[in-house]
C-alpha cells in the first residue's frame, strides 16, 4: 500500500467502529467510513468532543451535527499547496487526504521529464491534482460536469498561486468532452482520472464505472501524446479492484505504447494506532 504520510495540516487520528476521527487544520471530524469495520476502544478524548459529526441515516445520506461554530470554510496546507475545505453534505470536505501520494507521484515525473507536459484531468473535483500539476510546471487542462467543483478548483489555484499558470478550466461530461479532443486532434502526456461509482448525466444518462471505465480508457488512448509519460486511474469503488484497473491499462495503454502498469490501494497512516487505513485504488501505467 501507497501511504500519503506528508500531511501536516491533515491527521487521522484514529478509526473505530465505522468512523475516522480527523483533524483538518486543527479542526476535528468524526466522519464515516466503511472500511472501518473493527470495534477498537476510542480512548481518544476528542471522539467525544470533536467539533462536528456526520451522522448516518438509515434512509441514506446523513448530515453534519456542530458541536462547535466552524468556519464557513477555511484552508489547509500540503507541503508548498494550499486547499481551501469546508463541511459539505454527504460528509466530503472538499479533498482526498489520501490522494497526494498520487499528486507527489504526479509531480515527481513532470518535474523530471525534461520537457513541456500537457496534462488531462477527468473528474478532476476541486483540482488538488490539477494544482499540484500546475505547480510543477505542466499544462493542465480540468475537466469536471459540475460547475460549482470547477468554481472551487479555481479558488485552490488560487490559493495555490498557480492561477497564472496554463491550464483551462471545463465544465462537461468528461466522455463527451474526450470525443471533441479526438476530433481536435488534441493530445496530452498525462492523463488522470477519477471516475465516480454511479452517476446521472444532464439528459438522464446513467454512468456505473463498472461498466463505462474501459470504453474510457479505450476512448483516452486516442489523446495521448506520440511519447507519452503516465496514465492514472484512481477509484473508490469496492468493484473495481486495483487487479482489475491494471489489467484494464495493460490491455489498452501498454498494448498500444509498452510500459509498465502497475496498482496499489493508497492509505492513511492513523497516528493513535500505527496502522495504515485503505482508502482507495490506484492504477498506474507508466512509460
Amino acid at each position: 500500500m501507497r501511504v500519503s504520510d506528508g500531511w501536516k495540516d491533515y491527521i487521522l487520528l484514529d478509526c473505530s467502529d465505522g468512523d475516522r476521527l480527523e483533524s483538518w487544520g486543527g479542526y476535528t471530524m468524526v466522519r464515516p467510513d466503511p472500511q472501518v469495520i473493527w470495534n477498537t476502544p476510542k480512548k481518544n478524548g476528542l471522539w467525544r468532543r470533536a467539533d462536528a459529526v456526520y451522522l448516518r441515516s438509515k434512509t441514506g445520506g446523513g448530515h453534519w451535527e456542530f458541536n462547535n461554530k466552524l468556519p464557513d470554510s477555511w484552508q489547509i496546507k500540503y507541503k508548498d499547496l494550499t486547499f481551501n475545505v469546508k463541511n459539505m453534505g454527504f460528509k466530503h470536505m472538499g479533498i482526498f487526504p489520501e490522494q497526494a501520494v498520487n499528486w507527489d507521484y504526479v509531480r515527481n515525473v513532470i518535474e523530471t521529464s525534461n520537457r513541456q507536459v500537457k496534462v488531462l484531468n477527468l473528474f478532476a473535483y476541486t483540482g488538488a491534482a490539477t494544482v499540484s500539476a500546475l505547480k510543477a510546471g505542466a499544462t493542465v487542462v480540468h475537466v469536471d460536469a459540475s460547475k460549482g467543483m470547477v468554481q472551487w478548483a479555481k479558488e485552490n489555484s488560487v490559493s495555490s498561486s498557480v492561477a497564472d499558470k496554463p491550464v483551462r478550466w471545463i465544465v462537461d461530461d468528461c466522455v463527451k468532452f474526450v470525443q471533441r479532443e479526438i476530433r481536435r486532434g488534441n493530445k496530452y502526456d498525462i492523463i488522470i482520472m477519477d471516475p465516480p461509482s454511479y452517476g446521472r448525466g444532464p439528459n438522464g444518462e446513467v454512468w456505473k464505472v463498472e461498466n463505462e471505465v474501459y470504453p474510457l480508457v479505450e476512448l483516452c488512448s486516442q489523446v495521448l501524446s506520440e511519447d507519452p509519460l503516465v496514465f492514472l486511474i484512481n477509484s473508490y469503488t469496492t468493484g473495481l479492484s486495483p487487479a482489475v484497473m491494471e489489467y484494464i491499462l495493460g490491455s489498452v495503454i501498454k498494448k498500444k505504447f509498452g510500459g509498465n502498469v502497475s496498482s496499489d490501494e493508497i492509505g492513511l497512516r492513523c497516528s493513535d494506532s500505527g496502522l495504515v487505513l485503505p482508502c482507495g485504488s490506484s492504477a498506474i501505467w507508466e512509460k
